[in-house]
């Protein structure tokens, strides 16, 4: 089955087609799904070189339009969204280019959307501040929410079915979040539960409309179907949900980004059904998982059938979050050729996690990591392939052909936790040159097949390797 995202014209008149209480002209348009297929780990377009060659990300025009130039002013007491979205619309028109802003605090009341050939760019000592008021992240707009299509409040900064758009500057963008969105997390039960049940019963996605009081929180930043995707050198702070989300995008450089949100579901960066990602030399201080590596949710994401592919994370600092670099748990529609290299962290949940449910199918395969520093976690590597299921485990995840080589730990509650199902084991799980100084627990491994240990040392004693653990 193919699958549709909506156009541009789908995202301008949406605001009227829900007035009118008509969303039929607004369903997905139809694009072609990459699947889950099996594709060799020795294919040398997806080595770890080739994935970061491809990534470009945006290319945007040298010209640079002030916002002031079409009406924004700095300062707490005057909005400048319609400034901002103004100069970004007219550089759209004249065929692309940068919208600046200089020193001060901007203040946006209400989401600001990036068109093609478009950056926003905040300039050092800048800061755009969003006002965290629901109402003014209304009409809906077309999104992917924890791993299932809807339609639901605006993210902050958005995109939609663009070419090369981007992100830039050494200036700080600050959600102003928590106070207001993150009381939702405990109301926001009802919602979500409805949610899961229309991507179960496949309900056509127009008529999954969320928004006003149904407290979905909306992500800080998410392009949705983009080819050529920049995120580059600014802070972000104070995010109400996940952080940066690219979903169904292509091409997608994140660099020297600092993310600081300490809240729960506060994930960094969430690559979602995307392909030719780059993340190196961020710093990610998050609340929920630092990187969180997904491709939708259940029934939903096989129905949509993309998986992500190609993703390469380097080089970045996590000195505190509650899982480091994770991969899952809405990895419905597949995830593989995925390449970690020499990122430390401080104090993490777990450092390398690898996370599906019985119930989610889908695959994760190919995966390399190396040089990898710890301090402290609650467990350093972790498969699972039994992360919150509920509805009889009839459809196994198949996770196959992880490599993690030289990583380093100081201490640990537990070292390593391989743990498959019973008739859908792990299968081809590498661990070589792995030291963890302490450790209560030095493994927990059951039900996986060829598991090897390469000069694995735990409390200074070397963990053997087993063909098989069936239990």
């Amino acid at each position: 089955m193919t699958h549709r995202v909506p156009t541009r014209r789908d995202f301008l008149v949406q605001g009227a087609l829900l007035t009118a209480g008509a969303l039929a002209g607004c369903a997905p348009r139809t694009r072609g799904g990459t699947g889950s297929a099996i594709v060799p780990a020795s294919d040398a377009r997806w080595s770890e070189d080739a994935i970061a060659a491809r990534v470009r990300g945006a290319t945007i025009a040298s010209r640079t339009v002030r916002a002031e130039a079409h009406g924004a002013r700095s300062g707490e007491g005057a909005d400048a969204r319609r400034g901002i979205q103004a100069a970004l619309d007219a550089a759209a028109s004249q065929g692309g280019g940068r919208v600046a802003l200089g020193p001060g605090t901007w203040r946006s009341d209400g989401p600001i959307v990036l068109r093609s050939g478009t950056a926003l760019h905040l300039e050092a000592g800048a800061t755009l501040r969003f006002t965290p008021d629901p109402a003014l992240y209304l009409p809906v707009v077309f999104t992917r929410w924890e791993g299932t299509e809807c339609w639901n409040y605006s993210p902050f900064i958005y995109a939609i079915d663009a070419r090369d758009v981007a992100i830039t500057g050494a200036g700080t963008i600050d959600g102003a979040a928590g106070a207001v969105f993150g009381p939702w997390r405990d109301a926001q039960g009802p919602a979500q539960q409805a949610l899961r049940r229309m991507g179960a019963e496949g309900t056509p996605v127009r008529e999954r409309v969320f928004g006003a009081g149904r407290m979905l929180r909306p992500d800080f930043v998410q392009f949705v179907n983009c080819d050529g995707v920049t995120i580059e050198g600014i802070t972000v702070t104070d995010s109400p949900f996940w952080v940066l989300h690219p979903t169904y995008c292509r091409n997608v450089l994140v660099r020297g980004v600092t993310v600081r949100s300490p809240r729960l579901n506060n994930d960094g960066v969430d690559p979602d059904s995307c392909t030719d990602v780059l993340i190196e030399r961020c710093t990610f201080e998050t609340g929920d998982d630092a990187i969180a590596i997904k491709s939708g949710r259940d029934a939903d994401a096989w129905r949509v059938g993309r998986a992500t592919e190609g993703v390469v994370v380097r080089d970045c600092a996590m000195p505190r979050a509650h899982n480091g670099i994770a991969i899952g748990s809405e990895m419905s529609g597949g995830v593989r050729h995925v390449h970690v290299a020499r990122c430390t962290m401080g104090t993490v949940g777990s450092a390398l996690y690898f996370k599906g449910n019985l119930d989610r199918g889908g695959e994760v395969s190919h995966v390399r990591v190396r040089d990898v520093t710890v301090a402290s976690a609650t467990t350093l590597v972790h498969f699972t392939t039994a992360y919150h299921g509920y509805r009889g485990g009839n459809r196994p995840p198949r996770f196959h052909d992880f490599h993690v080589r030289g990583v380093r730990c100081d201490e640990a509650q537990l070292a390593v936790a391989a743990v498959g199902a019973a008739g859908a084991p792990l299968s081809a799980v590498r661990l070589g040159d792995f030291t963890v100084a302490r450790a209560r627990t030095a493994a927990e491994i059951r039900h996986v097949r060829a598991l090897a240990l390469d000069n694995v040392t735990v409390n200074g004693t070397a963990l053997a390797s087993a063909a098989d653990v069936d239990g």
